[in-house]
């Protein structure tokens, strides 16, 4: 075929494509003017910061007067409109980057408030949530977890969360991504709100953000519209696919630092931590994040096109708002979820010939399966597509570097599922 000369697609899915390509051709100009308003931002960041070849050096040992470590903590500050950041490539994943700033502000008796129902799998053992309470988790250090359910249709629930925050709430957290669940992501813009309706109930309480996701989605994060702290990975959206490992925490100077002194130790915090030559890769894959964010977001958009073409029930809609680069695809059988996988796991640069499979995973109550071919291992910016083998099989869909490859990706999915009957 003419247009995927190297890929034996089906012409009738090649014609569904056209079709799903004009539908999403107004979002992706949407897309592509808060990408370019992004890169300005990031451009500008680094100016500001004054970063220079001597910033990629690397440090050893204790990493002492590493100006390179400091100077992108600066750059992703300023790109988040925040006060300050702790970016390290030893934080191990966004749950970590998470876990630390959780630890580093709560003490023992404070009671923090989950403002958006259930959180993610690997964080439920974190908090000590009721089947999940891991020897070291905030349980166990006597501090309390309360929820707040969303409404019925995914959103926050305003009232009771006028009820249940009350002066006694040290933090109130928010997790921005939908997760594993078919719920709507937050918007910046909500993020705020409930940051407005956290601090007029509990003027003294942290607001936190579980911001994995969404980082440039939007032209603000949550850090400059209310949040007083937010954490991410950076093989998500903000390591732009080049970054090799790593986490962020930023948001108010003070916090910030509390956050460094458990990643080290007290008293030496941030002061501490060599970079082993990776800053050339975390200030490269910064400076790249707000384009692949946009790559990953049209690939989004297009899957979403392309499956209701295809008549399967999509979150979001092709037409939607959106601030993460989720797209969640309920394909209604074991069978459907595992050919989805393995169709994206065809159309990767890495490990094309591989067949995933359904297996246990830690953190996770069920099986889980991951398509993931990527340069990164569990990059989600890159595309990737992972679901629990549970109802409604729906499977959870995020990355592409750039469209081309993405929309591929998203073609060998579809053939895969339709091949099944």
């Amino acid at each position: 075929m003419e247009n995927f000369p190297y890929f034996n697609l089906d012409p009738a899915l090649a014609q569904a494509a056209e079709r799903a390509r004009q539908r999403a051709a107004s979002q992706f100009e949407k897309i592509e003017a808060t990408q370019r308003w992004n890169q300005q931002k990031m451009l500008a960041a680094f100016q500001q910061a004054r970063v220079s070849e001597s910033c990629f050096a690397a440090s050893t040992g204790y990493g002492y007067g590493d100006r390179g470590r400091d100077v992108l903590d600066q750059v992703y500050a300023q790109a988040f409109g925040a006060e300050d950041a702790l970016v390290r490539y030893n934080f191990v994943s966004g749950t970590h980057a998470l876990t630390v700033a959780l630890f580093g502000v709560l003490r023992p008796g404070d009671t923090v408030l989950c403002a958006t129902g259930t959180p993610y799998d690997t964080i439920q053992g974190v908090f000590g949530l009721p089947g999940r309470e891991e020897p070291g988790c905030l349980k166990d250090f006597g501090i309390v977890y309360e929820q707040v359910d969303l409404l019925p249709d995914g959103t926050p629930d305003y009232e009771e969360l006028e009820r249940e925050i009350g002066p006694e709430c040290k933090m109130v957290y928010i997790q921005r991504s939908r997760g594993y669940s078919l719920r709507p992501s937050l918007t910046v813009a909500e993020i705020e709100k409930l940051a407005a309706l956290a601090k007029r109930r509990a003027p003294g309480c942290v607001v936190m953000v579980d911001n994995c996701y969404g980082e440039f989605i939007e032209r603000e994060e949550p850090t400059a519209r209310g949040a007083d702290l937010m954490a991410g990975s950076l093989i998500k959206n903000p390591g732009g696919g080049i970054a090799p490992t790593g986490g962020y925490i930023a948001g108010r100077r003070d916090l910030v630092e509390l956050c460094s002194y458990r990643l080290t130790t007290p008293g030496t915090g941030r002061e501490l931590g060599c970079t082993l030559g990776h800053s050339r890769e975390l200030f490269l894959g910064a400076f790249h994040a707000p384009f692949a964010a946009g790559e990953a977001l049209k690939t989004a958009v297009f899957a979403a096109a392309l499956f209701r073409e295809l008549g399967y029930p999509v979150t979001p809609g092709p037409e939607e708002m959106r601030t993460d680069i989720i797209q969640a695809i309920e394909l209604g059988s074991r069978e459907r979820l595992i050919a989805f996988c393995r169709g994206i796991q065809q159309a990767s640069p890495v490990d094309a010939f591989v067949a995933p499979e359904p297996s246990p995973m830690p953190g996770y109550d069920s099986d889980v399966i991951m398509a993931a071919g990527a340069f990164t291992l569990g990059s989600s910016i890159e595309l990737s597509a992972d679901a629990p083998l549970r109802e409604p099989y729906a499977v959870w869909m995020q990355g592409g570097l750039n469209f081309p490859s993405g929309e591929l990706g998203v073609l060998m999915a579809a053939q895969a599922v339709q091949a099944l009957g």
